[in-house]
């Protein structure tokens, strides 16, 4: 039996390449599909969600395409989006000798945070068959050959024509973008925020001087925990020039940040009040005080707020 740390690496080093590959930004729906097949006829599963499972796989067995089955279904945000952040924890066995070939640590660690887009590229079976499982959910997947990326399945052990079925649950979904009330603001000659389907949100700079001090208003309200300025959060930002309009920096096309409102924007949290999971914040941050990147330029922040992040264990 492999640990997970090989995969892990293979997940690191299928992410590089993921600048500029045309991957979906988000599902038109999250209705859960249903499975075109029972992938628990494959195994007898049991125990808690969360804790590592009892699994006897009932070999040998061959599938020809992913299936996948609910075991538990979770009340928690959806897996909406390629790029959403997740902890998953997962066992991977042979379909031809039921031998168990990779395992996380299913422990109470919840700062194992990785993109689904990273998983996807690893496992490409779980593109479908994890699209909108709830955070709490336990799925059985079962996985044709090809299912899991050639490299990663050297590395555990899988041959090349083997089928495999994974026990996978779902210990942490973050949302894919703001969720919420839209909230009013009459402060005027700020800029405007526009979004695309899937959240990202454009920035329109209004053609007026920049406010000499920190402006900060909540867009959207969400209806999560509140979080404090010194709090880990995991955020989607984008960032651009008040005066040459051009985007300075953006998650949206990389991997979520963990960070805190106190770095991001010292002071927003003050400005801003009450801040909670699924917000959208809008910042302007005065000239001096503009970054490295903007000598003399007021900064323009559109912050979504996903989630709260848990300190890594020691």
């Amino acid at each position: 039996m492999r640990k997970l740390p090989a995969l892990l690496a293979v997940l690191g080093l299928t992410a590089v390449g993921l600048a500029g590959c045309a991957l979906p930004a988000g599902y038109e729906s999250c209705s859960r599909p249903e499975s075109t097949s029972s992938a628990t006829d494959l195994v007898t599963v049991s125990g808690e969600a969360g804790q590592k499972p009892d699994v006897s796989v009932h070999t040998p067995f061959h599938v020809d395409k992913a299936s996948f089955s609910d075991v538990v279904t979770g009340d928690g945000p959806a897996l909406e989006a390629a790029a959403q952040p997740v902890v998953l924890d997962i066992t991977i066995y042979s379909g031809t000798t039921g031998e168990q070939l990779v395992a996380t640590q299913y422990n109470d660690d919840l700062s194992r945070v990785n993109s689904f887009e990273r998983w996807q590229q690893a496992v490409p079976a779980f593109q479908k068959t994890l699209e909108c499982a709830t955070e709490g959910s336990r799925v059985v997947v079962a996985i044709p050959p090809g299912g899991v990326e050639a490299e990663t399945a050297a590395s555990i052990g899988l041959a090349e024509d083997d089928s495999a079925v994974a026990v996978v649950d779902l210990q942490k979904v973050y949302l894919p973008r703001a969720q919420g009330s839209l909230v009013y603001n009459d402060a005027m000659g700020m800029p405007t925020v526009v979004r695309a389907p899937d959240g990202r949100p454009g920035i329109i700079v209004p053609d007026a001087p920049a406010p000499d001090k920190l402006v900060a208003q909540t867009l959207i309200k969400g209806d999560g925990a509140t979080v404090s300025g010194d709090q880990p959060i995991r955020v989607n930002t984008t960032s651009v020039s008040w005066d040459d309009r051009s985007v300075l920096d953006s998650t949206w096309d990389a991997d979520a940040a963990s960070t805190t409102l106190d770095t991001l924007v010292p002071g927003a949290a003050k400005a801003l009040g009450e801040v909670t999971v699924g917000s959208q914040l809008l910042v302007v941050v005065p000239a001096d005080k503009g970054s490295d990147a903007t000598p003399g330029s007021a900064r323009v922040l559109v912050i979504d707020i996903l989630g709260t992040d848990t300190p890594p264990q020691q």
